[in-house]
């Protein structure tokens, strides 16, 4: 049976495979968003286990796990969480700082945060060697989705002699250049699903926790955490003919990243903005609703034999994250995968006179049924929300599917952002994801829909609706 669960590739402790690494800060000013080569490797940092209790000729050895990143000039690093895997049972994880000629130490980094549905962690150099004679730096992170055939970069720093490593050696640097192949979405065991960039090169063990770049920007978009084993066909761009892409390397969107980042209150850097222009101009009593900042879509359910939707209701904190999530409509299969995606959304606060505010907003994902024709009705009725509910978002009372366009094999989200009044009419739409043909498709479909405004206290309110519309090839 062809494997299709992505291979974690890990380097464990044992007497054959002690693999040592280290970091090679550039001289750069302490808060410079890298740009050149020296500054990216200036970033990255392995993360390590010494084996010396004092140095040598050849200063310390040690037992590699993997790379790490800096993301802010506070000393937080980001990494992949299961490469810490030795460290559960005690023991503190190490990196090794210093300049590109000169001597190299080892630092104890603190684990601060994990995700492990989503293996991601967040690890605090400690002293910061931000402050004082090592000039490190950091990378930019960026909810960018590069499309398939984008050029993308992932950077890492593996040991020069993996059974013999140490600080005083120089190490081999990785620069593993590519295109994105492809999206999966992925689950390891019970966990939730996560949202994969694939890329089109071979992950060699000491890899896993290395960042991979956007090439035109620069800034993260993904976390190399493995090997996808399943062959992945991508058609790169109009006119290109279809290519057999055999075990793609498997990065993590950054996304999730951000998402552990904000909450846990640790700030990073990027060119991270809305992806709506800007919160919508007041309304009357100088109200705005909250615009989402970074999102990822859930996947269609393999298995799910028609289409579904999921409806729901959150709330959005004056942090901009979902601070409560109401099930209004939905069942299995789409629930659980709906459920996994929306919670690691975020979000820029709603605005009340130029002050951030608590607010509903409606959210609904849908899966139109994979059939042409369609084999059940494209439309669907829901009752108006109940009396007893006093605070909700606008929701819909009638949706209709969009048509799977013609002449296409491609399978992708759009997502747009609705404004509706009090009286549950759609004063504006924003396409926050446009995919074509998808969008138009999408936007046909979105202008027949209707709507229960929104309610704060029992009062009619004005609200915005996120709609997410994923399709699946027929």
């Amino acid at each position: 049976m062809i494997p299709t669960r992505l291979y974690y590739i890990m380097v464990i402790l044992s007497l054959v495979a002690t693999l040592v690494i280290f970091c090679l800060p550039a001289p750069t000013a302490a808060a410079e968003n890298p740009v050149d080569d020296a500054a990216l490797l200036a970033s990255v940092c392995p993360v390590v286990y010494p084996l010396d209790q004092f140095p040598t000729e050849r200063g310390y050895r040690y037992f590699f796990f993997g790379n790490a990143f800096f993301i802010n000039e506070k000393g937080y690093l980001v990494t992949a969480a299961h490469i810490l895997n030795s460290f559960r049972d005690g023991g503190r994880p190490y990196i090794l700082v210093g300049s590109p000629r000169g001597p190299r130490r080892l630092q104890q980094a603190e684990l601060v945060a994990v995700d492990l549905e989503h293996d991601v962690a967040i690890l605090r150099a400690t002293p910061n060697p931000f402050v004082g004679q090592h000039h490190v730096a950091f990378m930019s992170l960026s909810s960018e989705r590069p499309s398939p055939g984008k050029p993308v970069m992932a950077v890492s720093l593996l040991p020069s002699d993996p059974s013999d490593s140490s600080t005083s050696e120089d190490p081999t640097e990785i620069r593993s250049r590519g295109q994105v192949v492809d999206y999966q979405f992925h689950a390891e065991s019970e966990g939730a699903d996560s949202e994969l960039l694939l890329f089109n090169q071979k992950v060699v063990p000491g890899q896993s926790g290395s960042p991979v770049l956007s090439a035109d920007s620069r800034e993260v978009v993904g976390l190399v955490v493995g090997q996808w084993l399943r062959p992945t066909v991508i058609h790169f761009g109009a006119g290109a003919k279809q290519q057999l892409v055999m075990s793609p390397g498997a990065a993590l969107r950054i996304h999730y990243v951000i998402s552990l980042l904000r909450r846990n209150g640790i700030s990073w850097h990027a060119a991270l903005v809305p992806v709506a222009p800007q919160n919508p101009a007041p309304q009357a009593g100088g109200f705005s609703p909250p615009v989402p900042i970074s999102l990822v879509s859930a996947p269609y359910p393999p298995q799910a034999l028609f289409g579904g939707e999921v409806v729901l209701d959150a709330r959005v904190d004056t942090e901009g994250k979902i601070a409560e999530l109401n099930v209004v409509h939905g069942t299995a299969p789409f629930l659980k995968p709906v459920l996994d995606a929306v919670h690691t959304w975020m979000f820029s606060p709603a605005k009340m006179d130029g002050q951030a505010a608590d607010a509903r907003i409606g959210i609904v994902i849908q899966f139109p049924q994979s059939f042409v024709p369609k084999l059940a009705p494209p439309e669907h009725k829901y009752g108006p929300p109940s009396e007893e509910v006093v605070d909700h978002g606008a929701l819909p009372v009638f949706t209709v599917e969009p048509d799977y366009p013609l002449n296409t094999t491609a399978e992708d989200s759009v997502i747009l952002y609705k404004l509706v009044n009090r009286e549950g009419r759609v004063t504006s739409t924003e396409i926050l994801r446009d995919v074509e043909p998808f969008t138009a498709a999408t936007l046909e479909a979105s202008q027949k829909w209707q709507f229960a405004p929104g309610k704060e206290e029992g009062a009619d309110a004005y609200s915005a609706v996120l709609i997410v519309v994923t399709f699946r090839h027929p």
